[in-house]
């Protein structure tokens, strides 16, 4: 089976049945390894930055040799099952439906005008608190998650795999857990933190750029308002802290008519960031269920353009 076809099975199966809570996860194995590297090398090392670029530089060639070595061994002992395991391993790297069925049930809570459980539900997805959030602040929220968490949780893992395969995506998801496990600007992780922050920036640059631009694409086939879609993005796609971010952050923010960030509430204490997209509605559930058909038409069109990229240069 060619990589293409180990993909789009993978995504299909991701779209199907999510992620399985009770079987174990190839992510949650890197984030243990990540914090047992951060724990051996800062105790042996004085200098926190050569610390923090070191447990990166573990974490990355201990997922690359393992994935390569449980390829290597079910193609030589079950060659029969090697593809198989490559769609199981790339499947695990994708999280369109759970990014879809977590927003979702935070739209049926505010649906059925149920603030304390669309509060509880948001903040299993969004860093902010949540606690004193109305129905608006809520589903802008969650808006504003899914459009961030579509290079994160389905386009960029598309695009390295479709450049390495599995490990290609598993290295992927593999800085992405260590960015978002070292990647903080505090005084434990400034420094420590600094290689995976960086690392992130760099292996996001091209899918969060790719990305914007298949929103805008999106939202022409949606027939949402693709020219705001369009001009928020060119206008608004780096007032984002992250140089990434705000690319699918400002595409979908003009599909929708709503504008994201401002001022938030993070572990008590208030933080003002720049705005995204101009306030022409107020966001409601509704927001949350389109930004989904942004998602999922996303999805498809990053996949049908890496396929047919890929196809071409193999042909």
């Amino acid at each position: 089976m060619a990589i293409e076809l180990q993909i789009i099975a993978a995504l299909l199966l991701d779209l199907a049945v999510g992620d399985p809570r009770s079987l174990p996860h190839p992510v949650q194995l890197i984030g243990r390894f990540a914090a047992a590297c951060e724990t051996f090398f800062r105790k042996a090392l004085p200098s926190k930055r050569l610390a923090g670029a070191l447990t990166v530089t573990s974490v990355l060639l201990a997922t690359a040799m393992t994935v390569a070595i449980l390829l290597n061994t079910v193609s030589l002992l079950f060659p029969w099952a090697y593809e198989i395991v490559s769609v199981l391993l790339l499947y695990t790297c994708f999280a369109t439906h759970d990014l879809e069925k977590h927003s979702r049930e935070v739209s049926q809570a505010l649906a059925e005008k149920n603030l304390p459980e669309a509060r509880r539900r948001v903040a299993m997805i969004v860093g902010r608190d949540t606690e004193d959030l109305n129905e608006e602040d809520v589903a802008r929220a969650c808006v504003e998650s899914v459009a961030e968490n579509i290079v994160d949780g389905v386009t960029g893992p598309l695009f390295f795999a479709f450049l390495g395969g599995p490990i290609g995506a598993l290295l992927y998801k593999a800085i992405n857990t260590m960015d978002s496990t070292f990647g903080y600007k505090n005084e434990k992780y400034r420094k420590f933190g600094m290689a995976a922050a960086r690392l992130d920036d760099i292996a996001n640059f091209l899918p969060a750029r790719i990305s914007g631009l298949l929103v805008v694409c999106a939202s022409f086939f949606l027939q949402m308002n693709p020219k705001a879609s369009w001009r928020i993005f060119v206008r608004d796609r780096n007032q984002h802290a992250s140089p990434n971010a705000g690319q699918t952050e400002a595409a979908v923010a003009g599909a929708l008519g709503l504008q994201f960030g401002g001022t938030n509430i993070y572990f008590g204490h208030p933080v003002t960031k720049p705005t995204i997209g101009d306030p022409t509605t107020s966001a409601t559930e509704k927001h949350i269920l389109k930004a989904n058909r942004i998602l999922y038409a996303t999805t498809g069109l990053a996949a049908a353009c890496f396929t047919i990229f890929s196809l071409a240069i193999r042909l």
